[in-house]
């Protein structure tokens, strides 16, 4: 059953009162792995309603590109570059004050990768990439070996991009829960791709001494969640694990202000199984 424009107006109305305060010439920047954007566009027009994000990176959108819900939402006051693909995957960044300008629609390295996983654009001074890492499972197999190469790709390329001295934020679903204190107590998912050593030591590399997890960096010992499984009822136990992450680059870093997680998004009737994460970054250098 989809979200009525009633529950999702008076979801934004209760999103809305939690809205971080911003000042002149501040950015709030998200990630929200929609999981199929056209079935949730209700939840998504109303989360945007109630956050106004200068920027969002969308991931899953399980959508053609000819099926975007492009003038949906710039009826609602935003510009989009996407990349969709049939059934699964599909990236796209958002922008409300000025047009997102595409720079890349793919990640380098592996020009047989076909998969809509990953798309670059300028937007306020600042590069944004949006990141859907692959999920990797069943392990072991070509799936996880092809998730643990993708990470690499995304680490060199992340380098490449870092090295231009541009402000740059990584965000998305990076498929992985870096550490203990990103996923729930719990041996289940032991076996999972997502938590596995090569999967964490990946991610560890990405991060590196460069970029800063802005969430884990104000949040430093809480246990915050961005996404839980439709199964076993998850959600109502609070069982999530941490997915999705903004990775600033060291110029950006020193201008983070806040960031969390939208949770409220996650109970709404017909939800994705991600909540919007966030990072406000104040005014920079004129």
């Amino acid at each position: 059953m989809f979200a009525t424009a009633a529950a999702c107006d008076q979801a934004a109305a209760e999103l809305s009162s939690g809205r971080p305060s911003l000042h002149m010439g501040a950015m709030l920047i998200a990630t929200y792995n929609i999981n199929n954007v056209n079935r949730r566009l209700a939840n998504l027009l109303a989360w945007l309603r109630a956050r106004q994000p200068d920027v969002v990176c969308l991931q899953e959108l399980k959508c053609l590109d000819r099926d975007f819900p492009a003038s949906k939402l710039a009826q609602a006051g935003y510009g989009a570059v996407w990349l969709g693909q049939r059934t699964w995957n599909g990236v796209a960044i958002l922008a409300g004050a000025a047009e997102p300008v595409l720079t890349r629609t793919a990640l380098p390295g592996d020009d047989a990768d076909l998969q809509s996983r990953y798309i670059e654009a300028a937007v306020g001074g600042i590069l944004i990439a949006c990141v859907y890492a692959p999920n990797g499972n069943p392990r072991p197999g070509p799936k996880f070996d092809y998730k643990l190469a993708w990470l690499e790709r995304l680490r060199l390329h992340a380098t490449r991009l870092r090295r231009t001295g541009a402000p740059i934020v990584l965000a998305g679903d990076f498929n992985v829960a870096p550490t203990e204190l990103d996923i729930y107590p719990t041996n289940s998912w032991d076996e999972d791709a997502l938590v596995q050593p090569e999967s964490r030591a990946a991610f560890r590399k990405l991060v590196g001494r460069s970029w800063t997890d802005a969430i884990r960096a104000l949040h430093s010992e809480q246990r915050i969640y961005t996404f839980w499984d439709y199964k076993r009822n998850r959600w109502a136990r609070d069982a999530g694990l941490r997915l999705d992450h903004l990775l600033l680059s060291p110029d950006l870093a020193g201008r983070l202000v806040a960031a969390g997680v939208d949770r409220e998004a996650r109970g709404l009737e017909d939800a994705s199984d991600h909540a919007p994460a966030w990072v406000v970054l104040g005014a920079g250098q004129a």
